[in-house]
């Protein structure tokens, strides 16, 4: 019992005396918070006190890739914390190759009543992709948000990085170092807005700041992934570059461990600049310096927008995108260019 009052604490932000007072029925605790610690309950897998079991979750949706690429799980978390923190029960739904698609979870989600949902990198960022699922959400009247990238034509909110920015200082890092032939390895989407954005941006800084006329042989299309990454440093290397800027660490990782098999130094010989400041980053050969995305911040404003919107406070319609700036953390894997 003392376990389960810490864990439910923890997770809900609130006191284990507050904990006590909800789990026995006490007055003097705000609906909000008796509302999270319930949430936290359920999330955490404790079975509600009896009285207690009559009273209807908020349910909200939160829909992700698959979770083999770290940053998914911190939105996931972040996310899922906060929604549980404001007094909602979130349902988690990950997308697989081959599995159970965003469209189908839609339906899933419909049939448990939910209140909202809340999309991580979907097909809302694909501009290209059907849509018609999300208008399925809206016509019932239930909030949308979506998060990173937003395909025009789509009426609800979302938060993203700043993938322009992010693209502009990785170039700008990278030509202070002396670097003037630059690669940009991207995901296999030509419709994906942040990858659209990045490319965008970076064709401009290769012009502006390094001198290039013509960038587009150096930006390469494989697959966010260790596996695309090293594909792309394949691609890239015979381009002759002495820089690569990635779509996410994971394709950093590849794209240095492939460099590394050719028998190159990273950044002796190359330098590597990811995307996102994944989990133990850090800890990589060499240590990986990378673009971190605010995904705290983000995960909370994309709360922030569902709530109100749920409490009627906004108008759920609103396609707003609000841009959080991404921060370049240097490393060990970019150095000054050679010759």
């Amino acid at each position: 019992m003392a376990k389960r009052l810490v864990e439910v604490a923890e997770y809900a932000g609130v006191s284990e005396a507050t904990v006590s007072r909800v789990l026995n029925g006490k007055p003097g605790v705000a609906e909000s918070t008796r509302a999270a610690v319930l949430s936290a309950c359920d999330v955490l897998g404790y079975e509600r006190p009896r009285q207690l079991r009559e009273r209807g979750n908020r349910l909200v949706g939160l829909v992700a890739p698959d979770l083999t690429n770290p940053v998914f799980p911190a939105f996931s978390e972040v996310i899922g914390s906060t929604l549980a923190q404001r007094g909602f029960t979130p349902v988690l739904c990950t997308r697989t190759f081959g599995g159970v698609s965003e469209s189908d979870y839609v339906d899933l989600l419909l049939e448990h009543q939910i209140s909202g949902a809340v999309f991580v990198c979907g097909l809302h960022s694909h501009i290209k992709a059907d849509h018609s699922h999300y208008e399925r959400l809206l016509e019932r009247g239930l909030p949308v948000i979506g998060v990173n990238g937003m395909a025009e034509g789509l009426s609800f909110p979302s938060v993203s990085t700043d993938d322009g920015m992010a693209a502009e200082l990785a170039v700008r890092h990278l030509a202070s170092l002396g670097h003037r032939r630059i690669g940009l390895a991207l995901g296999e989407y030509d419709d994906h807005v942040p990858a659209v954005r990045k490319k965008t941006a970076f064709i401009t800084a290769m012009r502006e700041l390094c001198g290039v006329r013509d960038p587009e042989p150096f930006v390469t299309h494989t697959m966010y992934s260790l596996e695309g990454g090293a594909a792309a440093a394949q691609r890239l290397i015979q381009q002759g570059v002495t820089a690569v800027v990635s779509g996410s660490d994971l394709m950093a990782l590849g794209a240095v461990r492939a460099f590394q098999r050719m028998g190159l130094d990273v950044p002796g010989d190359v330098s590597v600049v990811g995307f996102d400041d994944s989990t133990f980053m850090p800890l990589a050969n060499p240590p990986l310096t990378t673009l971190r995305q605010p995904v705290e911040s983000m995960g909370r404003a994309a709360v922030s927008l569902l709530a109100s919107r749920i409490a009627g406070k906004s108008n759920s319609n609103s396609n707003e995108e609000l841009l959080f700036e991404p921060e370049l953390v240097v490393r060990s894997s970019t150095a000054v260019a050679r010759g």
